[in-house]
């Protein structure tokens, strides 16, 4: 990378501050926005210019087994997991691992309530080692620090740790070992930027009125770019608690990954200087994209997408995505919205289908034993992984478009077709294929199927009438030579197809997506005529199609119209009104267009748009 290329990235990456502050050209906000800018674009230049665009070279070779792994085990565990959502007799709702911050607990409380009295007598680094490998986990990574400030080892910084406890063993050294024994990956989750107790780090507003909490104080999320002169507090955070710690972890357990949150907390330049010392201390650990990340690059070696997702939005490159199996990551003893495994055997389908990996958090109790819901839903992964694992481990994204039956996974000429929805007629339907298949059998048994070419892209298999696995059966179909797939989605002229919003190409500025949890997998910000959807669509023959749009009800401005084309058929509609219509489409391919019609507000945050063959 030569020196202009530095100084045009940096310009790039600070262009949105800059641009921000425009408006207040003159004035001592603007001056601190550019401040901030230049803070940011030195940081971001002496990373690009030299250590960091280094490192990259071996980033290959670096992330080689997190891509082959595809699977692991996210594990929050903390002092916190004692009340396990729960404090002097009240039910806390929401994360239990924020206990201290939404409860205020002040410090020395949580230390002589919490901290000192921690002993998980029922822990056995062997036995939750042993589940996860089970599971099908290939990977492990637990809580080292979580935003609490509590180390989970007995750490030398500091005296908020664990070392201080009734527990007088290391669990970090532990559950390393055990993960040597039995061929896991293992890691930590470090909270660098978020730290409750540490009197000079962001998030604490209720013992020392720091910036970073839930008060916004000093100008609230971006406080160190409007208060500039409350920075050096936080510098002196990171150079005597966060690097230290983090170096520390890194020389004493080796650990082969280390998981990182909340960067927004801190500025972009400290993010990088901490990324920095990690290269330096161990080039060969893989970062997760939660450390360091601007808008226009990621500086860790993949991207993360938002917590407890449903679904997947479109995300280049490495990825990965992090559900848990009820709705907190910590131990809560209330929270039993655990969701059954066929969820998540579904999801580590979803996301091998799209490229990305799956880190699946459970939260142990406080007395060191994995809570029994969760172990249920790890024997039932393990399960199916044990009999399926191959269409999952060291898979990528294949090249064929969407189907409407479930996804598809790839590696080298094998196609590893994961059907959801099992063909009643016993004729499974494989659309957009280009290239010829010479083997096609149950990946569960083995046995052989019957299939034929039906045209230049689709494929017919001939299945048993009754799924094997009603979650997900998979099929392994072996292609002779290159593996190509059509660029339209083949629709079923007699069945339900939808279309996903995040499956959509996006047309026009300022359109983006919902985090993708439960009921937000949408698109959003349609708020222009310019702004519309498309998906490439393609029938085998004639068809008599419905139309059903799925989205945010109560977001959602009744009397806003829309137009959906496909070739020369149209349906117009009107939210709360008149939503729905029929498309009279012959074989072909086209473009499926959803365009506004009259917007008040937002038009909609949309969905899916479900086409029903009659």
């Amino acid at each position: 990378m030569n020196k202009r290329t530095v100084i045009t990235l940096a310009a790039a990456l600070s262009g949105i501050s800059i641009q921000a502050s425009a408006q207040f050209k003159g004035d001592d906000d603007g001056i601190l926005m550019q401040q901030a800018a230049r803070r940011d674009s030195i940081a971001i230049a002496e990373a690009t210019g030299g250590w960091w665009t280094a490192s990259m070279k071996d980033h290959d070779a670096r992330i080689a087994w997190w891509r082959e792994a595809t699977f692991g085990c996210f594990i929050h565990w903390g002092v916190y997991s004692v009340p396990g959502g729960e404090w002097k007799g009240k039910k806390v709702g929401g994360y239990a691992e924020h206990l201290m911050r939404k409860e205020k607990i002040p410090r020395s409380e949580y230390a002589q309530q919490l901290i000192s009295t921690f002993n998980p007598v029922d822990f056995n680094a062997d036995e939750w080692v042993k589940l996860v490998k089970d599971a099908g986990m290939k990977y492990l990574i637990i809580t080292a620090k979580h935003h609490d400030g509590v180390a989970m080892y007995p750490s030398a910084i500091g005296d908020y740790t664990i070392g201080h406890s009734a527990f007088k063993r290391d669990p970090m050294k532990e559950l390393s070992a055990a993960c040597k024994k039995y061929g896991i990956r293992f890691g930590f989750y470090y909270s660098h930027a978020f730290d409750w107790e540490h009197p000079d780090a962001p998030g604490n507003d209720w013992d020392y009125q720091n910036p970073g909490g839930d008060k916004n104080l000093y100008g609230g999320t971006a406080w160190y770019d409007h208060h500039p002169e409350l920075l050096p507090k936080a510098v002196k955070y990171v150079d005597e608690k966060s690097i230290p710690q983090i170096k520390e972890l890194l020389v004493k357990y080796k650990p082969d990954i280390i998981w990182f949150d909340t960067p927004h907390k801190l500025p972009l330049s400290e993010n990088i200087r901490i990324l920095k010392a990690i290269r330096e201390t161990d080039p060969d650990v893989v970062v997760n994209g939660r450390l360091a990340r601007s808008p226009a690059v990621s500086f860790g070696d993949y991207k993360n997408t938002a917590d407890r997702p449903a679904e997947f939005y479109p995300v280049e490159g490495d990825w990965e995505a992090i559900p848990t199996t009820n709705e907190s990551y910590g131990y809560s003893r209330y929270d039993n919205s655990h969701k059954p495994a066929a969820f998540f055997i579904r999801l580590i389908a979803k996301a091998t289908a799209r490229g990305g990996n799956l880190l699946m958090n459970i939260g142990p109790m406080g007395n060191g034993v994995i809570d029994p819901r969760d172990t249920v839903i790890l024997h039932r992964i393990g399960e199916w992984l044990g009999t399926n694992g191959q269409s999952v481990y060291g898979t990528e994204a294949s090249p064929l478009p969407l189907q409407h039956w479930g996804e598809v996974t790839r590696k080298g000429n094998k196609l590893f077709l994961h059907v959801f929805n099992w063909p009643a007629n016993g004729q499974l339907v494989l659309g957009g294929l280009q290239g010829n298949i010479k083997n096609a059998s149950l990946l569960a048994n083995g046995k052989k199927l019957g299939y034929k070419k039906k045209n230049t892209s689709d494929w017919i298999f001939n299945v048993p009438t009754k799924a094997p696995d009603t979650v997900n059966t998979v099929i392994v179909a072996e292609v002779e030579g290159a593996i190509k797939g059509d660029e339209a989605r083949l629709l079923a002229s007699k069945e339900k197809n939808i279309l996903r919003a995040f499956d959509a190409t996006l047309h026009g500025k300022g359109l983006g997506y919902g985090d993708g949890k439960a009921g937000k997998d949408f698109v959003q910000n349609w708020k222009k005529q310019d702004q519309w959807l498309s998906w490439k669509i393609r029938l085998n023959e004639p068809a008599v199609l419905k139309l059903q749009l799925r989205y945010v009800k109560e977001d959602a401005v009744k009397g806003n119209t829309f137009l959906l084309r496909a070739g020369d058929q149209k349906i117009e509609g009107k939210l709360g009104e008149n939503e729905t219509g029929i498309l009279r489409l012959p074989a072909g391919t086209y473009d499926l267009e959803l365009k506004p019609g009259n917007i008040n507000g937002e038009l909609m945050k949309l969905q899916e748009v479900i086409l029903t063959g009659n």
